[in-house]
C-alpha cells in the first residue's frame, strides 16, 4: 500500500523533470517529508486550460487532496479511505474506473514509507483479515535517487450545498496505484533487515519509468486494455531501503531528518 511519503521536491525541479508547462505559484506546496491522506499534494497532469482557446492538453502542476472522492459520491467523507486504488482491479471498480479511463496523473515523490510486518501476519493482512501494529519503519526510494512517479488518479467533486461560484464548490482529490510488491532483491538493501520489498510489505506503489510517463497522462487514450498494460510493474533492481526512525510514525512530526538512515533497526523494533 501507500499510506505515507515524502515529497521535498520544488516546482522549479518537478517542472524540470516532467516538462510541465503551467503551475500557479499561489499552489506551491512547502516540501513535505511526511505526506498523510487527506493531505495537499503535487500532482502532475495533463489537462487543457480552463477557459483557453485551444483544447490542446497542458502538462500542470496541481496541487490536490489525497484520498479520492467519487464524482457520484453524496459527500467527500469516505476521501480518507480511497488514498489507493488497486493495479489488478482498478480498470473494475466503481469509485476509480471512470478517472482511471480519463484522468490520471503522476504523484511526484522522493520515496515511501512502510512499515515491516512478519511473515505470518503479512499473510493475513494480504488476505485483508487482519492489521498489523506498525513497527520498524523504512524508507523506499530510487536506488539512483531520481523522482519516484507514482501511478495515480484524480476526481472532481461537487459540492451541491454550496453556489457554483464558491471557492469550495469542487473538491479536486487523487489516489495513488498500488501493486504486488518486488520479490527480487533491492538494489541496495540493509545490511540487517529485509532483502526485497516483499519483504517488507506485500502491496508497493506502482511506478512509472519516464517512458511511460507521456502515455498514462495522455487524456485522449481511453482504452481500458491498452492502459493496462501501463500498469505493469517497473524493472526490477531500481529500488532501495533503509530503517528511519520510528518518529515517522507520527503525522505530526515533519522534517528532513525522517529521511535519515539508521545503521540498525531502533531498540525494541524487529524485521
Amino acid at each position: 500500500m501507500c499510506g505515507r511519503y515524502a515529497a521535498s521536491r520544488g516546482p522549479e525541479d518537478l517542472a524540470k523533470t516532467f516538462g510541465i508547462e503551467r503551475w500557479e505559484p499561489e499552489e506551491t506546496l512547502e516540501p513535505d517529508y511526511n505526506v498523510a491522506p487527506t493531505k495537499e499534494v503535487h500532482v502532475v497532469l495533463d489537462r487543457p486550460l480552463k477557459d483557453a482557446d485551444s483544447p490542446r492538453p497542458v502538462r500542470q502542476l496541481r496541487t490536490l487532496r489525497w484520498g479520492l472522492v467519487p464524482s457520484w459520491s453524496k459527500s467527500p467523507e469516505g476521501g480518507a479511505r480511497m488514498i489507493n486504488a488497486r493495479a489488478e482491479t482498478v480498470h473494475e471498480k466503481p469509485s476509480f474506473r471512470r478517472a482511471f479511463a480519463a484522468r490520471r496523473c503522476v504523484v511526484p515523490a522522493d520515496g515511501y514509507y512502510e512499515w515491516v510486518t512478519g511473515k505470518q501476519e503479512r499473510e493475513l493482512e494480504v488476505e485483508g483479515r487482519k492489521k498489523r501494529p506498525r513497527k520498524q519503519p523504512y524508507f523506499v526510494l530510487p536506488a539512483d535517487g531520481s523522482v519516484f512517479a507514482m501511478a495515480g488518479l484524480y476526481e472532481f467533486w461537487r459540492d451541491r450545498t454550496l453556489p457554483e461560484d464558491h471557492p469550495q464548490a469542487w473538491w479536486v482529490t487523487c489516489s495513488v496505484i498500488t501493486t504486488e510488491a518486488e520479490r527480487t532483491p533491492l538494489a541496495v538493501a540493509p545490511a540487517d533487515g529485509p532483502r526485497s520489498l516483499a519483504d517488507i510489505h506485500p502491496r508497493m506503489p506502482l511506478m512509472l519509468t519516464p517512458d511511460r510517463w507521456d502515455a498514462w497522462l495522455d487524456p485522449s487514450r481511453t482504452d481500458p486494455e491498452e492502459l493496462r498494460n501501463l500498469l505493469a510493474p517497473p524493472p526490477p533492481g531500481l529500488m532501495r531501503a533503509y530503517p528511519v526512525a520510528t518518529a515517522v510514525s507520527n503525522v505530526r512530526n515533519n522534517g528532513p531528518e525522517l529521511l535519515k538512515e539508521l545503521e540498525a533497526p531502533e531498540e525494541g523494533t524487529l524485521f
